[in-house]
């Protein structure tokens, strides 16, 4: 059973998201945890309030959300009911990054799928901050979804990658099933500055090969100084709307992560963006 966690602030961004998530794991057996994460709701309404009254607090507003995330599994059941899926809710007192990595470790959680503002909602933010700060500090694949994406598969998929990690073989499994699922496309996209290839990047393209040999696959190698550059001409030429990426060290997805290319690529994307996270859990 594929288990997918979901943090939710309620609003149309994370709807979306949910109903995303139900739609691209239809032929997979999955537990669902849809998670309100409220400790930056108590603070922000409590600044003034005497400290013997902020339990009692706590406890309204999780009585609050624990409401809200019943409304929220009720409202998926009724418009996307799946005999294969399964949906759990938890309100946690924390921020959403702690939570997150709470919940990651306690259920061996497979993937996060977070809503995302988009081009279309504020024209200066890429990603919103908290769903940022999921993919640098949780140790677990995220999947994040534009608000105004509403396709319900993959068809063409485009995985950027410089081949100098060891890649993990469960997080290409998950790459490797959605492709499956939908009879879609790996595009494996290496960009470079240079045309030879070191051993290390041979041997891990060769493991990439290896794991999604079951799946249709092309490789392509470009030349170019831009990597959000390259990206966008390469998912505009190939209607691409998956784009996969791994976070790690000296990797492409950390370079865009410390600096302000993040934006350069993030404000433009409006298909799904899955980082995975070669990361130790």
């Amino acid at each position: 059973m594929r288990k997918i966690l979901i943090p939710t602030d309620f609003s149309e961004n994370a709807l979306n998201a949910i109903i995303y998530a139900t739609r691209l794991f239809k032929y997979d057996t999955c537990e669902f945890i849809i998670l309100h994460a409220f400790a930056e709701d108590v603070y922000e309404n409590t600044l003034e309030m005497p400290s013997h009254f902020l339990e009692q607090y706590k406890e309204k507003v999780k009585e609050s959300s624990d409401r809200s995330l019943q409304e929220v599994v009720v409202e998926i059941l009724e418009n996307a009911h799946n005999p294969k899926h399964d949906f759990e809710y938890v309100s946690i007192f924390d921020d959403v990054v702690d939570a997150c990595n709470q919940l990651v470790d306690k259920h061996n959680i497979d993937l996060i799928i977070m809503g995302t503002k988009g081009e279309a909602n504020h024209e200066n933010l890429t990603f919103g901050s908290k769903t940022l700060q999921v993919v640098k500090y949780v140790a677990c694949p995220v999947l994040m979804v534009p608000q105004q994406f509403h396709k319900n598969q993959p068809e063409n998929i485009l995985f950027a990658t410089d081949y100098m990690i060891p890649y993990k073989r469960r997080e290409l499994k998950l790459v490797s099933t959605i492709a499956k699922n939908f009879g879609a496309m790996i595009n494996f996209l290496h960009i470079t500055k240079i045309e030879n290839s070191s051993h290390r990047q041979l041997d891990n393209k060769s493991f990439l090969e290896a794991c999604t040999k079951h799946n249709q696959t092309t490789f392509f190698n470009m030349q170019g100084e831009s990597v959000p550059k390259v990206i966008h001409e390469f998912i505009a030429a190939n209607g691409v709307n998956l784009l996969v990426m791994v976070n790690s060290h000296h990797s492409y997805m950390e370079s865009l992560l410390e600096t302000s290319k993040i934006d350069q690529l993030g404000l433009k994307i409006e298909i799904p963006f899955l980082v995975l996270q070669n990361l130790p859990r």
